[in-house]
């Protein structure tokens, strides 16, 4: 068999969602792209766009000049203050990473079952997402429609619904193969994640398949029917020239899909079992909030702490996240 490379492949007049985002920039403002990019850019939306950022960061600023204020101020004066009494102290971080008192918070381990969580949650998500979206888009089988619009049927179905039967199924089935698997291979963790991630990668799951095939349905048809000619698998084509082609979509929906997964509680709490182990850091925010919730000095540290990945992961992926976007925006 040949390989098959994207550069290699020759491209025909429909141009991929990609190739649509880039020449956005050279089109005439006639045209619906360049309206769109007109629109976009103009002087009204830039200082619109300059408010709303503003008025986001202000409660992040407040957040960020409270964890490094001591107890004493945060409890007497706001943060606006801090110009007239100012106070900058260290304590509150290391009382809540580096203390080893009982009685601090010690989110280090929470901190790492949370990335634990969120990356391998977000991880087979889109291993399986984007797997499907392929199938859909460009393998024809019988009902393949009709199995795509009940795929997408499940978005509407609550969250709390598939809770309880699903915690059934984990603690019948899941746990106990489990703690064999650990039994047979020690290097297996014995702690319970495997409910968590697939309970999110469920929930994530027809979201994901969804936008996803949006995106991979729009690559050109001469690149998949080339490869096709050129004697390339189902595999090969899936690899080698819709990954690399569906790298924006794929970062996007990773950003939406980590910080959800970040942020969540309800579904972390109820498979997780509420063990330490295994517990993320949004469950031991709310025990602070609600056994400590005087000692505001260490829930602000603990809260920043809490946002600071997030917004690593978003700007580590925000060249592709902005390039997604402008493909499904500027197409047409």
């Amino acid at each position: 068999m040949s390989s098959v490379a994207p550069a290699d492949l020759p491209v025909g007049k429909n141009l991929g969602s990609i190739e649509a985002a880039e020449q956005a920039e050279l089109a005439p403002s006639g045209t619906k792209a360049g309206r769109v990019k007109k629109r976009l850019t103009s002087r009204t939306a830039t200082v619109v766009s300059l408010i709303i950022a503003i008025l986001w960061t202000i409660p992040t600023f407040g957040l960020f000049l409270s964890s490094f204020r001591p107890a004493e101020l945060i409890r007497t004066t706001g943060w606006w203050t801090f110009f007239q009494n100012p106070g900058l102290t260290l304590e509150n971080y290391g009382s809540v990473l580096l203390s080893t008192s009982s009685s601090s918070p010690q989110l280090g381990a929470y901190i790492v079952n949370s990335i634990a969580i969120a990356l391998l949650g977000t991880l087979i998500t889109l291993v399986f997402a984007s797997m499907a979206a392929y199938a859909f888009a460009w393998i024809k089988f019988k009902w393949v429609n009709w199995l795509f619009i009940l795929v997408f049927a499940l978005q509407i179905v609550p969250l709390q619904m598939a809770l309880v039967p699903l915690l059934q199924i984990f603690s019948t089935w899941l746990r106990p193969m489990q703690a064999w698997l650990h039994d047979v291979v020690p290097i297996i963790p014995e702690q319970n994640y495997a409910p968590v991630w697939l309970a999110h990668a469920m929930f994530g799951l027809p979201l994901a398949i969804f936008l996803l095939h949006n995106f991979i349905s729009e690559i050109p048809t001469d690149v998949i029917e080339a490869a096709r000619v050129d004697g390339a698998t189902h595999g090969q084509v899936f690899f080698r020239i819709v990954l690399p082609l569906a790298t924006p979509a794929l970062a996007s929906f990773a950003i939406f899909q980590f910080i959800w997964v970040w942020n969540d509680l309800l579904v972390a709490l109820i498979f997780s079992g509420g063990t330490q182990d295994v517990a993320p850091l949004t469950q031991r925010l709310a025990e602070l909030v609600g056994t400590r919730g005087q000692d505001w000095q260490l829930l602000t540290a603990s809260a920043f702490i809490s946002i600071v990945i997030p917004l690593i992961v978003f700007f580590s992926l925000q060249r592709y996240f902005v390039r997604g976007l402008l493909a499904g925006a500027t197409k047409g």
